[in-house]
C-alpha cells in the first residue's frame, strides 16, 4: 500500500447543490451531465457572481472522474440578453479592483477552463438569442435554437471585444467576418451559423436537449479512453487559439476599461444596445 491516499474527487450530490444557484445539473447513470445555467430559473442575467461561477463549475466538473460528457446550455427562451440590475455594482464601486478580479482574473479561466479542464466531450446548446455565446460555441459541438440570434454586444457598450468572444469569432468565423461581426454588432441568424461553421446544426428549442443526448448516446458507443483522447484531438486548434490571443486581448480590453473609468455592465446599458436583435434587425444602426 502507498504511504499515502488518493485526495478524494468532487461528489455530484454535493457540488450539483452547491451550484444550485447558478446551474441546474443532472447526470445520466452512465456520466452524461446535463448543466443548464440560469437566473431565478430563467434566462441567464449577467453579473460578477455567475460570471465567476462558470469557471468554478467548469473545474469541478472537470476534476470529477465520474463525469463522461458534459452537456451546457442556458434556460428559458433567451440564452443571455440581459444583465442583473446590481449584478455590476463592483464595476461601479471599485473598477480597478474589479477589471483585475472579477474579470480579467475570473474571465480567463472561464474560457480556458472550457478548451483545458475537461477531459471529456462537451456538447453546447444555444438555447436561444445571447451575447456571450463562445460558452456554448466553443463546445466540441455545438446546436443551437432555430431562433438563436448570435451577436457581440461588446463594442456597442463601449468595450473593446477580446474577453474571449474575439477567440472563438476570428477561429469560427475567419478574420474578415469576424471583424463585421464584432465592430458592428451583427446579428447572425441560425441559419448563418450553421452555413458559418458556427454550429453544426440548427433545431426548433424544444428538441435541442433530447438530440444532444443522442449525439451523447452515440459517443458513448466508444471506450473512455478513446472518448477522452479524441477530444484533446479535436480540441486543439482551441487550445492554440487561446494560448495565442486570450490573456492579451484580454488585458487590452481591462486597459480600455480602466483607461475609460466608467462602468459599462449596468443593466439599462446593456437593454438599450440589444434591443435590435429581438427586433430583428441586423444591427444598431441599418
Amino acid at each position: 500500500m502507498s504511504l499515502q491516499q488518493f485526495v478524494s474527487t468532487p461528489d455530484f450530490d454535493e457540488y450539483k447543490e452547491t451550484f444550485k444557484d447558478f446551474f441546474k445539473m443532472t447526470r445520466r447513470d452512465d456520466g452524461v451531465l446535463l448543466v443548464e445555467a440560469h437566473t431565478l430559473g430563467g434566462p441567464i442575467q449577467l453579473s460578477v457572481e455567475n460570471h465567476r461561477a462558470l469557471g468554478q463549475m467548469l473545474k469541478v466538473v472537470g476534476a470529477d472522474p465520474k463525469n463522461e460528457i458534459m452537456i451546457l446550455t442556458g434556460s428559458g427562451e433567451e440564452f443571455m440578453m440581459d444583465s442583473d440590475p446590481n449584478g455590476f455594482a463592483l464595476e461601479e464601486e471599485d473598477m480597478e479592483y474589479w477589471a483585475y478580479e472579477y474579470a480579467y482574473k475570473d474571465g480567463r479561466i472561464n474560457v480556458s477552463s472550457l478548451i483545458n479542464d475537461l477531459e471529456i466531450p462537451t456538447i453546447g446548446l444555444m438555447n436561444g438569442p445571447g451575447f456571450h455565446s463562445e460558452i456554448v460555441l466553443m463546445c466540441d459541438i455545438s446546436l443551437a435554437a432555430n431562433d438563436a440570434t448570435i451577436f457581440d454586444l461588446h463594442y456597442d457598450i463601449g468595450s473593446c471585444p477580446a474577453d474571449g468572444i474575439h477567440n472563438c469569432f476570428q477561429e469560427l468565423l475567419g478574420v474578415k467576418r469576424a471583424a463585421y461581426a464584432l465592430l458592428t454588432g451583427q446579428a447572425i441568424t441560425p441559419q448563418q451559423a450553421l452555413e458559418w461553421g458556427m454550429v453544426n446544426e440548427v433545431l426548433p428549442r424544444d428538441q435541442l436537449i433530447d438530440r444532444a443526448f443522442t449525439i451523447a448516446d452515440h459517443i458513448m458507443t466508444q471506450p473512455r479512453t478513446t472518448r477522452r483522447l479524441t477530444t484533446q484531438i479535436v480540441r486543439r486548434p482551441w487550445k492554440q487559439r487561446i494560448v495565442n490571443d486570450l490573456d492579451g486581448g484580454f488585458g487590452i480590453q481591462m486597459f480600455g476599461h480602466v483607461a475609460k473609468k466608467k462602468a459599462i455592465h449596468t443593466k439599462q446599458g446593456i437593454a438599450s444596445v440589444v434591443d435590435y436583435v429581438r427586433q430583428g434587425r441586423p444591427n444598431n444602426f441599418d
